[in-house]
């Protein structure tokens, strides 16, 4: 017997939410003690060292069996690009009438991703078992999130698995989508802030030093205007103190990833991200759309809205608006509606919220989610055409103030030793 964790709403109160520990020879098999208990669990996966019969089993039964430990034998990443390739050929096959085990087989023998080859045979090999495609799923939590999962159970349950896969496959899309824009539109501004920092220190250690040697043997020991003192200051202090500077952008960094394992520093630093200048909108609008297009897909594929809202508390990706979420999901639990808790939070703009209560009025809530999402998409490429366009001419205007100043503060002293010599 193996041991499983699981993370369940708990029908008896109320549908809070409980974890526990579970002992069962397989995964199904401790799902159907859990529901067994009128509970719903939303996350089951082995306890690592749980039963030694399961230990001393072959690689074949574990795959069938134990089978969700598999995530420690991949290795290799998966790249949501081709996550989402499978999703839409796998979608493909199964509206075209072939059975799912044959299906994921066609797919394994086309596959070139090391990765995802290991997963589509342990898949295969958990269904051919008499598991689910959920369960099977759920055996490679480093490829398919929660949010899969929960989706492909809830296809499964309604027997519309075709068509979820296809709704996974729009959703990976758009997403994949927004984030190639996002990384596209930054890397002009990067290439030039890297060229550009790199012009800079050229500068000021290959160029300023040798000025500096200039000025002590024309001006034989006067003193320099304070500006060109305060230039050769700074190269000289990164001439041979270079390692100080750099040991402070690692201490930056390490800092804030320490604060970012603290609950307050973790939303303190997320919420700084939604305020920030420039990039603040861009943010907000991003998880917005995020936060809208997870919880229409989820609901339009027949997952129940308190497990849909847990879902995406958990994928969230922010702090703020995890917080938000877990207080919309309390707020349903005990009957009130989604678009009160929404405005109540604060994180969600107005358009968002008369939407949803729109949504909510018309018993369309699944449908209004996903416009939501596309309107937030139209306006997250605009945020990132706007923001490009305003990051050049600021970068230009600074990295001119930059030279501009360290020009003014050699010449200033050349053109006094001119002017005496004339």
């Amino acid at each position: 017997m193996a041991r499983f964790r699981y993370i369940a709403m708990d029908q008896n109160q109320g549908g809070a939410e409980v974890e526990g520990v579970v002992e069962a020879a397989s995964q199904s098999a401790a799902i159907a003690a859990i529901k067994a208990q009128n509970m719903i669990p939303t996350r089951v996966s082995p306890v690592e060292g749980g039963g030694k019969k399961a230990k001393a089993k072959s690689t074949s039964q574990a795959s069938q069996r134990k089978g969700f430990d598999m995530g420690g034998l991949f290795k290799k990443r998966v790249k949501p690009k081709q996550l989402m390739v499978f999703t839409r050929q796998l979608a493909t096959l199964l509206e075209a009438g072939l059975p799912l085990l044959r299906g994921l087989r066609i797919l394994l023998k086309q596959e070139k991703s090391p990765g995802l080859r290991q997963a589509l045979s342990g898949m295969g090999e958990s269904v051919e078992g008499g598991g689910t495609f959920s369960e099977a799923l759920g055996g490679f939590p480093r490829i398919f999130d929660n949010l899969y999962v929960n989706m492909v159970k809830a296809g499964e349950a309604g027997g519309v698995l075709d068509s979820v896969l296809a709704r996974i496959a729009e959703f990976l899309e758009k997403a994949e989508k927004i984030k190639s824009k996002v990384k596209s539109a930054m890397v002009y501004p990067i290439v030039v802030l890297t060229a550009a920092m790199g012009i800079l220190v050229f500068l000021m250690v290959f160029i300023i030093p040798r000025f500096a040697e200039i000025f002590d043997d024309l001006l034989d020991g006067r003193a320099l205007p304070g500006l060109t003192q305060a230039v050769i200051d700074a190269s000289d202090f990164i001439a041979t103190r270079w390692y100080v500077l750099l040991g402070a952008v690692f201490a930056i960094i390490f800092l804030s990833k320490l604060l970012n394992q603290t609950e307050q520093g973790a939303a303190m630093i997320d919420k700084f991200k939604m305020r920030a200048p420039l990039f603040g909108d861009l943010v907000q609008k991003t998880l917005v759309s995020r936060f809208a297009r997870t919880l229409g897909t989820l609901m339009a594929s027949g997952v129940p809205i308190l497990q849909a809202l847990q879902i995406v508390r958990d994928t969230a990706g922010n702090r703020v608006l995890a917080d938000a979420i877990q207080s919309v999901h309390d707020s349903v639990k005990e009957g009130e509606s989604v678009a009160m808790p929404m405005e109540a939070s604060g994180v969600f703009p107005g358009m968002v919220v008369s939407m949803v209560d729109v949504g909510e009025e018309t018993g369309a809530l699944p449908e209004m989610l996903v416009r939501i999402a596309d309107n937030y998409d139209d306006e997250v490429d605009n945020a990132v055409e706007a923001l490009t366009s305003i990051i050049e001419p600021i970068m230009i205007v600074l990295l001119a103030l930059i030279i501009g100043t360290i020009v003014i503060a050699m010449f200033v002293p050349l053109i006094s030793i001119i002017t005496e010599m004339s």
